[in-house]
């Protein structure tokens, strides 16, 4: 005998970082696992130590993290989490980031900058990662820096689905707070019953971020329900101008709708005040406390998160979660 035959099973474990273990904890109830216990911790220094408590070998092993703030720290320790399952050879490490780090540079605006979102993705790989898992892109180009199968999840489905039940029978216009989200709002148009279209027309200095100057409205709003499109909330400045852009044109409510709220400081601020009946975000990162405010609703991501890593697990079919 020449050859040694066995047969081979499949192994599901489900690991957290420490940004956000409760939206873990939620897809795991969702697959029916555990999270597998892990120590981490923080030296004096500020480095960074992951150490499983149980053996990896062989496992298809899914690694969640959302990188929130402080986001350096959150990427740091995925990296370390990946490299450490390779070294305890694990199968495969698929990493599931709801919210993609550094996802904002994704090209050069003028010379001498990085493209940031394109390191990020070369370091999962050179860490350990087989395949990204994420949520709603900046832009869809992301998907060809990583170097690997990419599962770029979309939550357009499930925030439409809301709005659409939530909002029935209104008159609906869906409005893009930029130019470069018009696609994304005729595919919210789309969802929600070819509903009209409209766009804040702005200007914006590449050398100063998270400012922008809302300049006029294109398109019919004047008595509609307006549902203001983005895929992320930061400080809040562009989509609450924009917000007060809308109702100035006419609109007789404005309801935002978002899939990532970082909501650095001042965005609760700003949201709660700009007149929206209602900001719609889901918790692709952790919204805290001191950050909610009365018009705030979050839809929770797991139940799609654990649906397709339900699917890589199985070799199914990701693309089939989005096919009407």
């Amino acid at each position: 005998m020449n050859a040694i035959s066995i047969t081979s099973h499949k192994s599901m474990m489900l690991f957290s970082g420490r940004a956000f273990p409760e939206l873990a904890d939620e897809v795991a109830k969702y697959l029916e696992v555990s999270v597998t216990e892990q120590a981490a911790y923080d030296f004096a220094n500020g480095e960074i130590f992951v150490r499983s408590e149980e053996s990896v070998r062989g496992s298809d092993a899914f690694v969640i993290q959302s990188c929130g703030t402080p986001i350096n720290q959150w990427v740091m320790e995925t990296l370390l989490m990946i490299d450490a399952m390779k070294r305890a050879s694990a199968k495969r490490i698929t990493v599931v980031l709801p919210f993609y780090p550094y996802g904002r540079q994704d090209k050069k605006h003028r010379g001498r900058e990085p493209i940031s979102a394109r390191l990020i993705a070369d370091l999962l790989k050179t860490a350990g990662a087989s395949r990204l898992m994420t949520v709603d892109l900046h832009t869809d180009q992301i998907q060809g820096f990583f170097d690997g199968p990419v599962d770029h999840l979309l939550a357009q489905p499930l925030l439409a689905d809301y709005i659409g039940t939530k909002y029935a029978g209104r008159e609906i216009t869906v409005v893009s707070p930029d130019a470069g989200r018009v696609k994304t709002a005729e595919k919210w148009a789309a969802k929600l019953g070819e509903t009209p279209l409209a766009f804040i027309h702005k200007t914006r200095d590449p050398r100063v971020p998270n400012q922008v100057v809302a300049n006029r409205v294109v398109g019919d709003v004047e008595g509609r329900l307006c549902v203001l499109v983005d895929d992320m909330i930061d400080t809040g400045g562009s989509i609450a101008k924009a917000a007060e852009a809308v109702l100035q044109a006419g609109a007789a409510e404005v309801v935002i709708a978002a899939t990532h709220g970082i909501l650095s400081a001042p965005a609760t601020e700003r949201l709660a005040n700009c007149g929206a009946s209602e900001v719609v975000l889901t918790n692709t990162l952790r919204i805290p406390d001191e950050s909610r405010f009365p018009q705030l609703t979050v839809l929770s991501i797991a139940p799609l998160i654990a649906r397709a890593i339900h699917q890589v697990f199985e070799d199914g079919s990701v693309t089939s979660l989005f096919e009407d």
